[in-house]
């Protein structure tokens, strides 16, 4: 009589087990991750936003009485009575002056060419020596290329709002789970994060510092980058309305963005200004600009950025610019963050694997 089947067959060998769970663990994940792909900028900023405001929450919890579900509505509230209400408003404003500078310089009403004669009427032979060996000694030819960049920016502005109110439904969805991820992550992160920090099959050293340093630079990247940038770009928008020039809002938003330029950044809108009013006589407020540029707009940087990023999570700024910069031309927007998180974690697990390395190096 033949022998019955063996539990123990080689088909259900415990190794050939473990293979087989690990392929489910990662189709069902990539599956999971497929179908989440629609929404992850909205899970990326809730992310993002939650371990921001991690500490603000922490703090709620103690003046709720530990009462996390409170704590965590009183926390969404004030992030959006302070955050998302104030970028709403700018948005509108920023879109509606794009829209109209863009209509100005289309029908001709707004033009470059009499500020660029002005400045290069005023300026000294040497100087006017060095541009023409640069190839600008043509003011025409500088005021029509500067009329067609801030053309095409303002045109990709108001393209980009008009797409925003096509796509209205699509905005609102994405708006509605960010703030309801927010809510869920500020009210059980902490146990999700030792959840996941269980399920990760690393080693605990390697997976308490890979967690840190997500942390660290989402924190560093939105209350540093972000942080200083929307205050330099306020500075110089405020400094632009004071001087009466159009469209302050949208300058505000160009200096927010360039200020991610090490060294140069807002300077790059400001100092130009600054140059004209100095060309055409206005030399109190040419001067009060260019002090105002280099005291306030300037050492924002260097003086709130150490604080709010801190120096253990600070990259180099090359790198910080390079992988921003490219996250955002692959990712859009959502780029600002993944593309310098994606570089930190890329430096930790080489530093990682390099000190595995040297120690298992012969001595």
């Amino acid at each position: 009589m033949s022998a019955a089947p063996s539990d123990d067959s080689s088909a259900n060998s415990p190794a050939l087990q473990d293979k087989s769970f690990v392929v489910l663990l990662a189709l069902v994940t990539l599956a999971f991750a497929w179908i989440l792909w629609p929404l992850y900028g909205a899970l990326l900023w809730g992310t993002a936003a939650a371990i921001v405001f991690a500490p603000l929450h922490r703090w709620m919890l103690r003046r709720c009485g530990q009462r996390a579900t409170l704590a965590a509505l009183l926390t969404l509230s004030l992030v959006l009575l302070l955050v998302i209400l104030p970028l709403t408003l700018v948005s509108i404003a920023l879109a509606q002056e794009a829209g109209a500078l863009y209509a100005k310089l289309k029908s001709g009403e707004f033009s470059f060419s009499g500020y660029v004669q002005q400045v290069y009427a005023a300026l000294p032979a040497g100087l006017l020596s060095g541009l023409e060996k640069l190839g600008v000694s043509d003011p025409l030819d500088l005021q029509q290329k500067l009329t067609e960049a801030l053309k095409q920016l303002s045109q990709a502005i108001a393209t980009k709002a008009f797409g925003f109110g096509q796509d209205t439904f699509d905005v609102v969805v994405s708006f509605f789970v960010m703030l309801y991820l927010l809510f869920f992550l500020l009210r059980d992160g902490d146990r999700l994060s030792v959840l996941l920090r269980h399920a990760l099959p690393l080693r605990a050293a390697h997976k308490r510092r890979l967690m840190e340093k997500f942390r660290a630079v989402i924190g560093a990247t939105v209350k540093g980058n972000i942080a200083v940038a929307a205050l330099q770009g306020a500075l110089g928008g405020l400094a632009f309305w004071v001087l009466d020039v159009h469209a302050p809002v949208l300058w505000a938003v160009l200096m927010a963005f360039l200020s991610l330029l090490p060294a140069v950044g807002a300077g790059l809108v400001w100092l130009p200004l600054a140059i004209y009013l100095l060309a055409t006589g206005a030399i109190g407020q040419g001067l009060g600009l260019i002090a105002y540029g280099v005291l306030v707009i300037g050492l924002v940087d260097n003086l709130l950025r150490p604080l709010l990023v801190g120096k253990d999570s600070k990259m180099p700024d090359y790198v910080v610019l390079v992988s921003t910069l490219g996250g955002m031309a692959v990712l859009g927007l959502n780029g600002f963050v993944i593309g310098p998180l994606i570089a930190a974690m890329f430096i930790a697990v080489w530093d990682i694997v390099a000190q595995d390395g040297r120690r298992s190096a012969p001595k």
